[in-house]
């Protein structure tokens, strides 16, 4: 795809996020609990579906051979080999307690591409007034400027950034890694948003992040802006990013990061 291709599809993605976190500003008082998804913690509210509409529809009405995947469940097949990847609320807990930190998730990929790998990701954190983007080859920004990843090399000295799942059994098999991690590191750090955690790596205002249990509109945008930020992206035994397990950081402190996450008890334990 031509540069101005992938910057038309990046000019896009970025009006889809900030129309959608207008949405949500705008209905968040009031705001209760719609329905739960995987457990009880799994929530989802209608500002959601509220979201995820707005976006669906202008992208029917916009690119309507494209294909969609979505977190509350729109999808559409791809006949022109793309797929835009939405999480329209990443943060939904944060978003019903007024914590701000939540997001809209914007990414294109090539259907011919690996999975973990987009052309185009936007995450627009409204309450917290940052918006990060990047294109695939041309580098990642927040509000415009462009940004680089920590240069952190040892892992005592680094912050970390992670997450929990909803399921109690997943929970306390985090809880177990995170024990044996936070003596190792200088602090960790959990702010219920995966899509912003890869966002603040990649801006090196954490110098790593580890997560179990993501799923694709988790990470189709974060992957890439802490990529074209100079991240490393990746899973356990040099798979790729992915539910079992998810880890950004700077090449320096990746390979020390995950050997100590594939120490027993793993973090990639299903």
């Amino acid at each position: 795809m031509t540069v101005h291709g992938l910057q038309d599809l990046r000019d896009l993605a970025l009006e889809l996020a900030l129309e959608a976190g207008a949405l949500l500003v705008a209905g968040r008082p009031g705001v209760e609990v719609a329905a739960t998804k995987s457990t009880p913690t799994d929530i989802v509210t209608a500002m959601d579906r509220a979201a995820e509409k707005l976006i669906a529809d202008r992208l029917a009405a916009e690119r309507p051979d494209d294909g969609l995947l979505a977190e509350e469940g729109t999808s559409r097949p791809s006949t022109s080999g793309l797929q835009w990847v939405i999480d329209p609320l990443d943060g939904t807990v944060n978003y019903l307690y007024g914590v701000p930190f939540w997001a809209v998730s914007v990414a294109v990929r090539d259907l011919a591409d690996p999975p973990d790998r987009s052309l185009v990701g936007v995450v627009h954190a409204p309450v917290l007034g940052m918006t990060w983007t990047a294109v695939s080859g041309q580098g990642a920004s927040r509000d415009g400027v462009t940004m680089t990843g920590s240069t952190a090399t040892d892992l005592r000295q680094a912050m970390v950034g992670t997450g929990f799942g909803y399921a109690a059994d997943r929970r306390a098999r985090q809880a177990e890694v995170l024990l044996r991690v936070m003596p190792l590191v200088r602090d960790i750090r959990r702010l219920g948003s995966a899509a912003i955690d890869l966002c603040l790596a990649a801006e090196g205002i954490t110098d790593a992040y580890f997560e179990q249990g993501l799923q694709p509109w988790d990470g189709a945008a974060g992957y890439l802006v802490a990529r074209e930020a100079g991240l490393t992206v990746g899973g356990l035994d040099g798979a790729a990013p992915a539910e079992l397990l998810t880890v950004a950081a700077p090449p320096a402190l990746f390979g020390p990061l995950t050997e100590l996450l594939a120490q027993e008890p793993r973090a990639d334990r299903p």
